[in-house]
């Protein structure tokens, strides 16, 4: 039986992974905590670990874990920011979840957009004390308005097909095009200076660290609205404050936070905001913060066991080829030149 140390679990994990790993004969070990330098310990005695976004899974830890004899590290989700692949490259395979549901995150960043230009959020507050008054609600229609798409992967362009759906000119920056797909890409500082709304749908990398920063503000239209449901560390986060309070953004829609790793997915309703900068984005009357729920759908949540499963079973019953594995030699990390034919060493 194949033993996985089951990182940072939460209620709405187990249903789908209990019922994928006993139909398949994996023995999951779910643990509250997240796998960092302090609680690899955990995973001693098991032939895999899987992990999730706030997961660090450093140089220190893969090599704890390597001394332990785990083989493989299967992510469940499609980012895998939190992984030093170069170290564990020689040592450790690493899996992924390339796609889960890209519909649950676009759905969600549309979500977003509409809450915050409607003021459906604050609408909502006002009824449930039977405040009927509209002043300060007035939006503005999304047709006619030109959305900026940063990265045009499954889910970034899913996005765009519904923002065409309410009639909006779309234009995207990817430095990966899709060339069959009728978008039209213009220069990342084109994408700035034309969008009345830009989403971020790109991985976190170092090159993509920050796209969103001063500069970056500055090229921007006064009133932008700016959605982000990939990765935190897209956005300089006082960069972004200090928009806002300038009054160059007209609003943020934010499911992710670059600081998010021990604040995220956790009841902190009960504890005084150590984190200042997150505190005074959310106290904005025009930032709506999520806590990294984009994906949590009933569907992406039974997608994510099923392939996390069945990449666990593909290494250990396929002589350890895995087509989702991320392979650190070829440099294009997801999307390997050897076409999955063989392992990653």
């Amino acid at each position: 039986m194949i033993k996985v140390a089951f990182y940072d679990t939460k209620p709405y994990d187990k249903p789908s992974f209990e019922h994928y790993g006993v139909m398949h004969g994996l023995q999951f070990r779910f643990l509250e905590a997240k796998l960092n330098e302090d609680t690899v310990a955990l995973a001693e005695g098991c032939d895999a670990v899987c992990v999730f976004v706030n997961d660090s899974v450093t140089e220190t830890v893969i090599d704890r874990l390597y001394e332990y004899g785990v083989k493989l590290i299967a992510l469940r989700s499609a980012g895998y920011n939190n992984v030093d692949v170069r170290a564990a490259f020689g040592k450790i395979h690493v899996v992924h979840v390339p796609a889960y549901s890209p519909y649950a995150v676009a759905e969600h960043a549309m979500a977003l957009l509409l809450t915050s230009v409607r003021r459906i959020h604050k609408a909502y507050n006002r009824t449930r004390d039977f405040n009927f008054s509209l002043s300060g609600l007035t939006g503005f229609d999304l047709h006619g308005k030109t959305v900026g798409v940063i990265g045009t992967g499954k889910i970034g362009r899913i996005f765009i097909d519904i923002c065409r759906g309410f009639g909006m000119k779309v234009i995207a920056y990817d430095p990966y095009p899709v060339l069959d797909g009728g978008i039209q890409y213009v220069a990342l500082d084109d994408l700035f200076a034309q969008s009345d709304v830009i989403s971020l749908h790109c991985p976190l990398t170092d090159s993509t660290s920050h796209t969103i920063n001063a500069d970056a503000i500055a090229k921007m239209r006064k009133g932008v609205v700016i959605v982000n449901t990939s990765r935190g560390a897209l956005i300089d986060a006082e960069a972004l404050l200090s928009g806002i309070k300038a009054r160059k953004i007209g609003a943020a829609c934010l499911d992710v936070y670059e600081e998010e790793a021990d604040i995220f997915f956790e009841d902190r309703s009960g504890h005084i905001m150590n984190d200042d900068l997150l505190a005074r984005l959310i106290s904005m009357p025009n930032v709506i913060v999520t806590s990294h729920q984009a994906f949590l759908t009933e569907e992406a949540l039974s997608n994510i066991a099923e392939t996390t499963v069945n990449n666990i079973l593909s290494y250990f019953d396929n002589g350890g080829i895995c087509e989702n594995e991320l392979c650190y030699r070829c440099g294009n990390i997801e999307h390997c030149k050897k076409t999955r034919k063989q392992k990653c060493f």
